[in-house]
Parts: C-alpha cells; sequence; structure tokens
C-alpha cells in the first residue's frame, strides 16, 4: 500500500491493517522457510536446477511485498498511535 493511501486511512483502520499485516508476516515467514527448504532439498538430490531457482523466485515476491509493514508501522509512528 502506497504511502498516500495510509494517510488517507482513519486511526482504527490503520490499526486493524498492522493487525492483517503482522499476521500476514507470520504466514510470509513460513512460506518462506518451507520454499527455501525445498530449493535446499532440490539442491541436494538432484543438483542445481529448476526446482532450485523456480522456489526462490516466489521468495523474492514475498521479500518484496513486505514492506507494507514497515509502511504502515511508519505511519503509525507519525500519528502517535501505539
Amino acid at each position: 500500500m502506497s504511502e498516500s493511501n495510509l494517510n488517507l486511512l482513519t486511526d482504527e483502520e490503520l490499526l486493524g491493517r498492522k493487525k492483517k499485516a503482522k499476521s500476514s508476516q507470520i504466514i510470509s515467514a513460513v512460506l518462506i522457510g518451507f520454499l527455501v527448504g525445498i530449493a535446499v532439498y532440490s539442491t541436494i538430490n538432484k543438483g542445481i536446477g529448476f526446482f532450485t531457482f523456480f522456489p526462490l523466485f516466489f521468495v523474492f515476491l514475498l521479500v518484496k511485498n513486505s514492506s507494507d509493514i514497515k509502511n504502515i508501522e511508519q505511519e503509525i509512528k507519525k500519528r502517535n498511535l501505539n
């Protein structure tokens, strides 16, 4: 979510987004661990191949999208909310 959209949210909506983002972050961490595990297992058993890089591509996408919670926390800090 962009910074301009966060400015338009009310305090309650912003805190609600923070809760959703935190749970999404936990799910993303589990998925990243699972996908890295698949890549390592594939590399050990069959060497470097498609199943080494395919899961790592999704790890990259998950990490790239995790900046939402940072933006939300910055907006909460700006507004002095807890």
